[in-house]
């Protein structure tokens, strides 16, 4: 009973201060993490120590697979050198750097120790800085980036800490923890010496992560065939739900890193997800996870913050001095913030080299270096690595401080004035209507692909169905196109469709509601009927947000993809008072206006009635047209089907 009473307690604080900080447009893992410090010091709150079992097996693999389940395969190619220099040299030059800081602060401690709580503190973490970074906006490739890096970081950190403990020949428990310590050796204490040369620690990260990239190729064959053969959703789901956990298991199992090796199923699951699933097991997978990943992020923060007042208690039994553990805390911390941004700034003149960003067309610019270099917050795996070095160390109180302290303060310090470094930089996030166009483009091609099929296949119609879908997806793109603007002040067909929609609906289920409640149809009949109601209404929400959002947007670029007519075609100053005459003319009214950027003619778009800049385009054959409405500067090349 208490153990549920702590589990309800935990699951509505989160809640609770998760709501608050939306309405005080805070970070919520940062006053996450404020409130579970200040709840530590409270009497009578019920001490929560978190160990490595607890969060290697119980919240990595699943964390880890949430993210890499919604991380793009292309992005994350895309980017992969700086990622690898991330995940894989920065955590060794931290480890390094730390070891070297702790060594020389901290009397009598030896330099697998030192190295220990290097590795400890080296990694990011998973979540912390992609949640900051996406709430406040930051460029796709940064987030990208950031991603890649703490899906992987954990993987090199804990091999580095399982090198550095087995070099003191320290032992660990057995459990979770055997995930950092595989070879640790035999001695206990904090003596002796493993004689570990660099080519074994080469040799280890090797077989360790080559390990993990095999179990997770394996685990994604073995998944991938099984739902080749699903048909229920729910099936489905529950065996994703296993997946994270059977994978690390598997992994450890034979000393690979469990960390590569979840992440390697999950990038290819989620990728080949339109393959290997159908829509509703897609659907009902992606919901899931977002649930469970939001309960178990922000539980994590509250969970550190809780760590404070029983870490800050047992220092008081060090030999060291306060004022020297406070030095030591301090100077780590420092430590971590300054050997990142000496290491990103090197790693992008010397190796990198960024080109331009495929989406945006710009070479990212320094600005975008220094933010990647002080996103660098650590989180729950830290905590939980420092547990690993086992009890009897010298000082390990004070070691588990120095993981709390970088933790929390690269989250506080880092966290709050990410948001503030982003607008004083003028970092623009990812612009709205850049994605509402390529959208729009993206359903047009699908569309094409759609009518070549439909065109190919031989259908006895005597119901004029095909041509009923045809007017469907037609109407599916007119929409798309029309999210990125209307006539001001005038409702387009979109909104007008989605407004007198959604109250039939709710017209609808107020009837049904009527008649379950008269018994005289069954229930499961009802659930159907109402489900299918709740599926039609939340496409209309998603898709008034998304204009609402859009409306508040303008944007001044639109790079992509140009052909040579969009090259040969550049941006003008279209009016700003024109007319549609072919709408004047047969007396409807446009919707949105096109400008013909070869004679300047006017048209209306193919969401109005007329559909003027098609028709002028197929009596003319002018190529490129442009939007004419306020704030817009898109192109579209109906030759190619290309926008920019």
């Amino acid at each position: 009973m208490e153990v549920a009473l702590l589990l309800v307690s935990l699951a509505v604080s989160v809640l609770l201060v998760t709501a608050v900080a939306e309405r005080l447009n805070l970070p919520a893992p940062l006053l996450l993490i404020v409130v579970g410090v200040a709840a530590s010091a409270v009497p009578g709150v019920l001490e929560i120590e978190l160990s490595a079992d607890v969060v290697l097996l119980g919240l990595l693999p699943p964390l880890l697979y949430a993210a890499a389940l919604s991380t793009s395969l292309v992005d994350f190619n895309a980017q992969r050198r700086p990622i690898l220099l991330l995940s894989v040299g920065l955590v060794i030059a931290t480890t390094l750097g730390v070891g070297a800081v702790v060594h020389a602060l901290i009397p009598g401690i030896g330099w697998p120790v030192a190295f220990a709580i290097g590795a400890v503190v080296a990694p990011p973490d998973a979540v912390a800085a992609t949640a900051i970074a996406r709430r406040i906006g930051l460029p796709r490739r940064l987030v990208t980036i950031l991603e890649g890096e703490s899906l992987l970081n954990d993987a090199t950190a804990l091999v580095a800490l399982r090198t550095a403990l087995a070099a003191g020949g320290l032992t660990v428990g057995h459990g979770a923890e055997e995930s950092a310590g595989h070879g640790a050796g035999q001695g206990a204490g904090h003596g002796g010496s493993g004689g570990i040369s660099v080519g074994e620690v080469a040799l280890d990260f090797v077989v360790a992560a080559g390990g993990g990239v095999l179990v997770g190729l394996l685990v994604y064959a073995v998944v991938g065939r099984i739902r080749a053969r699903l048909e229920d959703p729910v099936m489905d789901t529950a065996l994703s739900l296993v997946v994270p956990f059977g994978t690390y298991v598997a992994a450890e199992e034979i000393h690979a890193s469990g960390v590569i090796a979840v992440v390697v199923a999950g990038l290819l699951l989620g990728h080949q997800a339109p393959v290997l699933q159908s829509a509703q097991s897609r659907i009902a997978e992606r919901m899931n996870w977002r649930t469970l990943a939001f309960v178990l992020e922000h539980a994590v923060f509250l969970l550190i913050g809780l760590q404070a007042a029983g870490l800050v208690a047992d220092v008081g039994d060090s030999t060291l001095g306060t004022g020297r553990i406070i030095g030591v805390c301090a100077a780590v911390l420092l430590a971590v913030i300054v050997i990142r941004l000496a290491w990103v700034f090197p790693s992008r003149f010397l190796i990198v080299k960024p080109t331009a960003d495929r989406h945006t067309g710009l070479v990212p610019p320094v600005s975008h270096t220094f933010l990647l270099g002080w996103a660098g917050m650590r989180g729950v795996v830290t905590l939980a690595a420092a547990f690993v070095i086992p009890e009897g160390t010298e000082h390990r109180e004070v070691l588990l401080l120095i993981a709390f302290t970088t933790v929390a303060g690269t989250l506080l310090l880092q966290g709050l004035t990410l948001p503030v470094l982003t607008r004083r930089l003028r970092v623009e996030p990812p612009d709205p209507m850049d994605d509402a166009l390529a959208r729009a483009t993206l359903l047009h091609q699908a569309g094409l692909a759609g009518e070549a099929k439909l065109a190919e296949l031989d259908v006895a119609d005597t119901h004029g169905v095909v041509e009923l879908i045809r007017q469907r997806v037609e109407q599916r793109n007119f929409a798309a196109w029309e999210r990125l603007g209307t006539t001001p002040g005038e409702e387009s067909p979109s909104d007008l469709y989605a407004r007198v929609r959604g109250e039939m609906i709710d017209a609808e289920r107020a009837r049904i509601l009527e008649i379950r409640a008269g018994g005289t149809v069954p229930s499961e009949v009802v659930a159907d009927v109402l489900a299918l109601l709740d599926v039609e209404e939340s496409m209309l929400d998603v898709a008034t947000e998304e204009r609402a959002e859009l409306r508040e947007s303008t944007s001044g670029r639109r790079p992509g993809e140009q052909c040579d007519h969009l090259l040969s075609h550049p941006v003008v100053a279209t009016a700003t008072d024109g007319t549609c005459p072919g709408c004047l003319e047969e007396g409807t009214r446009w919707v949105a206006l096109r400008q013909c950027l070869e004679c300047r003619h006017i048209g209306c778009c193919d969401s109005s009635p007329g559909r003027h800049a098609t028709r002028h385009f197929h009596d003319t054959g002018h190529p490129v047209m442009q939007s004419a409405e306020p704030g817009e500067d898109w192109r579209w090349c109906y030759a190619h089907h290309l926008t920019a």
